[in-house]
């Protein structure tokens, strides 16, 4: 394929899937790929796929995100989220080529008060957390030209997320109690997949000394899960849906096999100030997603 192709490992995921529809970035054409094409907890794969893609830059979307099932999945994990970041680091080092690894919230402990920064102590509650902030260790340990992007709360009109479960479920029962004291930051799938489209180009070009290093990016605002379902069926009742009623509840009222973080707001000020990134407010974007999800029919797609 020549050197003109950006690599996108993950090819199911939600940011993988809008990446692949920017189509190319940079003069670069955007290759998805995932098992059994690259298994990136397989040394092997990873140097086959790179050697095949040869590209100018990857992007990692891949992960495990099961976040309750990882309790008792630790292997399954830890090869997804620490490992495999790690295979392709080093290879990433070795041909000279930026990496653009996606992490999350979930690696800190939900104490904080105010956002976090990137500078804040990591102290992840669960498996996933944990897994995810190992592959972030491995990213900067092995592959000194990295980006680490932490997003939170993802969704799509595409697989599964919170938005697309409230409308099946909301077209299937009168009433949801949604967690109501857990605050964070819905993020659209497609608006992150913009902003490393944004930034790619300055990594690849390099025109300008970069700023290596990790960085927070999420839609602006903050909201709980209650609110996030609120506003989802606000614009659910404009396009005819069905409307349940919602009932606020707290985080021992649905208890899972993970804890969540109370609090997982993200500064997003440090990738604005290095790279002019800034998304929109999250609830501009559940509005853009809504229209792709509902498609002007009066019918969500398929969850």
């Amino acid at each position: 394929m020549g050197a003109t192709s950006i690599l996108v490992a993950g090819s199911k995921g939600q940011v993988a899937q809008e990446l692949l529809k920017l189509g190319t970035v940079a003069g670069c054409r955007v290759v998805c790929l995932g098992r059994p094409e690259l298994d990136i907890a397989d040394a092997g794969s990873v140097r086959a796929a790179f050697a095949t893609v040869k590209p100018r830059a990857v992007v990692n979307a891949a992960a495990y995100t099961a976040v309750d099932k990882a309790e008792t999945d630790r292997a399954s994990a830890i090869a997804a989220n620490s490992q495999g970041p790690e295979y392709l680091a080093r290879e990433c080092h070795r041909a000279g080529i930026p990496l653009v690894h996606i992490s999350t919230d979930y690696v800190f402990d939900g104490s904080s008060t105010k956002p976090y920064l990137e500078t804040d102590r990591v102290a992840p509650l669960g498996v996933y957390g944990a897994s995810k902030a190992a592959g972030e260790a491995a990213v900067r340990e092995h592959c000194p030209q990295h980006l680490i992007i932490r997003t939170a709360w993802v969704y799509s009109a595409d697989g599964q997320n919170f938005l697309k479960t409230m409308l099946r479920l909301g077209a299937e029962r009168q009433e949801l109690s949604i967690v109501d004291d857990q605050i964070g930051t819905p993020t659209y799938a497609r608006d992150i997949a913009r902003a490393i489209g944004h930034v790619l180009p300055q990594l690849i070009d390099r025109h300008e000394p970069i700023k290596w290093g990790t960085y927070h990016l999420t839609n602006s605002g903050s909201t709980t899960w209650f609110g996030f379902a609120t506003e989802i069926f606000r614009l659910a009742a404009e396009c005819g849906l069905p409307v349940p009623r919602l009932k606020p509840i707290p985080t021992s009222g649905y208890p899972t096999p993970a804890r969540r973080p109370q609090y997982s707001v993200l500064d997003t000020s440090k990738i604005e100030h290095a790279f002019g990134v800034r998304l929109p407010p999250w609830e501009a974007s559940v509005q853009d997603c809504m229209r792709e999800t509902v498609g002007g029919q009066g019918e969500p797609r398929s969850a």
